[in-house]
């Protein structure tokens, strides 16, 4: 028996609000990335792993967002937890081996095409990982072409974001690249799940008894917003973060003539030694003198 899927079955309500998550995540983990690739100075390592949390929490809450508008009509869905939470470290850690990548190679072409792949395929995995951990009275079927134009979207998306994190600066920019990021990873997201198809069967299977999305909205909203709001906090305090450059960066002074080279046909003052000071008058060279007094001599 064929399932009625409906994936927005709360409008766009949780579409927008999980566009939101991703772009915060991808605005937190950008932001973190370019500071620590723009100022080698700094704790490198703990700003890249700040970067890989906010990315991989904010892409994995986007699709639990996602995912609370995603119903069967025959069917009630439940979710088995150890594999949802699994999702999560999936897409922390492949995010942070793409991001470590980018931090410590720079913004070279080999570099950004490892790390982007990584990370997309990271984000992927996350993304089907947390799809097998649903459970409902039949089976998820999946079209082979569809899901791989969703993982090939995640890829370019990643690598773009990876670039973006190391080659634009400014505030702004930025921006504009997080809310590309959530486009794409949106777009991701909607094109694995136009690829499920239900099949239904009488009968719940073994182990299929699993948690309700009600009872996971606490430790799957709660727990990364909050991990967000403390990131954002530590982007908001940190100068660098939010501007791209060095805090108090001075422009360099205008030269005077006084500083600089003398200007022509103005000769060069001298100045005169104070009471008790030792005059430094400029010399001529001892070569100098001894060729006047030849001069002399002739």
């Amino acid at each position: 028996m064929q399932g009625t899927v409906d994936g927005f079955s709360y409008g766009l309500v949780t579409p927008v609000a999980a566009y939101v998550m991703a772009c915060l995540g991808g605005a937190l983990g950008l932001r973190c990335t370019s500071r620590s690739v723009r100022n080698g100075e700094s704790f490198k390592p703990g700003w890249l792993a700040l970067g890989a949390i906010s990315i991989g929490s904010g892409i994995w809450t986007m699709h639990f967002i996602a995912m609370m508008g995603f119903t069967v009509a025959e069917a009630p869905i439940s979710y088995d937890r150890p594999t949802t939470f699994a999702s999560l470290g999936i897409a922390v850690v492949m995010t942070g081996i793409g991001i470590f990548i980018v931090g410590y190679r720079g913004a070279t072409a080999m570099a950004l095409v490892t790390g982007g792949t990584i990370t997309g395929l990271g984000i992927a995995s996350m993304h089907y990982l947390g799809m097998a951990g649903m459970r409902l009275q039949g089976r998820l079927e999946y079209d082979t072409l569809t899901v791989a134009l969703s993982v090939v979207i995640a890829v370019v998306a990643a690598t773009s974001a990876l670039w973006a994190a190391v080659s634009i600066h400014g505030f702004l920019p930025s921006l504009g690249a997080s809310l590309v990021m959530g486009v794409a990873v949106s777009g991701m997201h909607y094109t694995g799940m136009a690829a499920v198809s239900v099949h239904l069967h009488g009968s719940v299977p073994p182990g299929a008894v699993g948690d309700s999305p009600a009872t996971l909205i606490a430790p799957l909203l709660i727990g990364p917003a909050v991990f967000l709001v403390l990131a954002g906090a530590v982007v908001m305090f940190d100068p660098l973060l939010v501007t791209g450059g060095p805090q108090g960066q001075r422009q360099p002074a205008e030269r005077t003539p006084a500083a600089g080279k003398a200007r022509a046909g103005v000769p060069a003052q001298r100045r005169l030694p104070s009471y008790g000071e030792p005059a430094n008058w400029s010399a001529p060279s001892r070569s100098a003198r001894r060729a006047a007094q030849r001069s002399r001599q002739r």
